[in-house]
């Protein structure tokens, strides 16, 4: 896709350096001392009033950014704040005090935002865990939560040989449509229509990708040409769906508390999300064992329903669905037949230098025993063009 995920211009300057301006580290500790004394909430009004009192002369301009400052080191993501206020920054990386990195559409690229160092690194990164209801420490040195809008996971040294790491994805609440996603890719119109009529016509597919490709915006976006008397079940392992939508139901799995228990998996959601009358089923990722619960509703009359599956091609998807079936205790021939019988469609996305685009749909068929994905619509030279699967593809679009 040539337009940015987030409809903007496609090139954009690299974001500002993070600057604390007056705000040192000394000041930020006084003042988070003063508001923390009182063990009351943390308002705008008391940030404000614990700056002027600070003694620090910073004028109007300068209480402002104090405020923004101190509330980020209290209750936000601190120094990366302002690289998460970003419009188009989907993702941030930080490697070490001095090394941060954000992912805005165009693949990576590094910041001028600093640590004071690995110390502080690891302190966010605790503040962060424990704000998600989990713990991050040398006994617990690897640990993912989701915190409001952001999906964070960290790791600590020694595990980590570079010091603490700290990965957050960014959830945007902005849902593009069709059009809006595949504004520069070859043969748009009909790339739209078939997509449209998979779900129009209640096709089960998957949208398949490596890391970053839009899976998540693009299940977002035809989860969001549902009819609106249809009630959506989403099963996910953090939410990041949000399909423009007014029946949604989200699961969401969880992880074991601190005495080991209390673990809730997606394939437990799947089964639970079968009881609560979806007129669709949307696994957000296909990762486990769920895939044998997915493929059995969608074998029962569970039409319409989806999911995404990572894979570096549309033909590296039954390998990769044969994998996750034995983790559920299927064998290679009962998973392709299964999925033959179950799936219609997949979708891959790929990156390109210019930003995402759909690479192919094709068509999961048996070929003898084995499971096998035939293009339906392939990108050549550029261009769209239809693919051996196409007669087939366009028969299930039309019954």
């Amino acid at each position: 896709m040539n337009a940015r995920p987030d409809g903007g211009p496609r090139r954009r300057s690299r974001p500002a350096p993070f600057q604390q301006n007056a705000v040192d580290s000394a000041m930020v500790s006084q003042i988070r001392a003063a508001v923390l004394a009182d063990n009351v909430p943390v308002t705008d009004a008391r940030l404000a009033a614990a700056v002027h009192s600070s003694g620090r002369l910073l004028g109007s301009e300068g209480t402002l950014r104090a405020v923004d400052t101190i509330r980020a080191e209290l209750k936000g993501l601190g120094p990366l704040q302002d690289l998460a206020s970003s419009p188009g920054v989907t993702d941030i990386l930080v490697n070490g005090p001095n090394d941060v990195w954000v992912d805005s559409g165009l693949g990576l690229e590094r910041t001028g935002v600093r640590f004071a160092d690995d110390h502080a690194v690891r302190a966010l990164a605790a503040r962060l865990v424990a704000a998600g209801g989990r713990r991050l420490d040398d006994s617990n040195p690897c640990v993912d939560v989701r915190l409001d809008a952001y999906r964070i996971h960290a790791v600590l040294s020694p595990v980590s040989t570079t010091g603490t790491l700290l990965s957050i994805r960014i959830r945007r609440p902005t849902v593009f449509t069709l059009d809006e996603l595949f504004a520069g890719q070859p043969n748009k119109e009909q790339l739209v229509d078939v997509l449209s009529q998979v779900v129009e016509k209640r096709l089960n597919f998957l949208i398949s990708g490596a890391t970053g490709t839009g899976k998540t915006t693009l299940l977002s976006s035809m989860l969001g040409l549902c009819p609106d008397m249809e009630r959506l079940v989403l099963v996910e392992d953090a939410a990041e769906l949000n399909p423009g939508h007014p029946h949604v139901v989200g699961l969401q799995s969880r992880h074991s508390n601190l005495e080991g228990s209390g673990t809730v998996e997606l394939a437990d959601l799947v089964r639970e999300a079968l009881r609560m009358r979806p007129d669709r089923l949307i696994v957000g990722e296909c990762r486990g064992t769920e895939v044998r619960e997915l493929l059995t509703a969608m074998n029962t009359g569970h039409a319409g329903a989806g999911g995404t599956i990572h894979a570096n091609s549309a033909q590296s998807v039954p390998a990769r669905l044969s994998a996750l079936g034995a983790l559920a205790g299927l064998s290679r021939e009962s998973l392709a037949q299964q999925a033959a019988n179950a799936i219609d469609v997949v979708i891959h996305l790929r990156r390109t230098a210019s930003g995402r685009e759909v690479d192919g749909v094709s068509v999961l068929t048996l070929s003898g025993k084995d499971l096998t994905a035939i293009p339906a619509l392939e990108t050549v030279e550029g261009a769209l063009v239809e693919g051996p699967a196409w007669p087939d593809l366009r028969r299930r679009l039309v019954q």
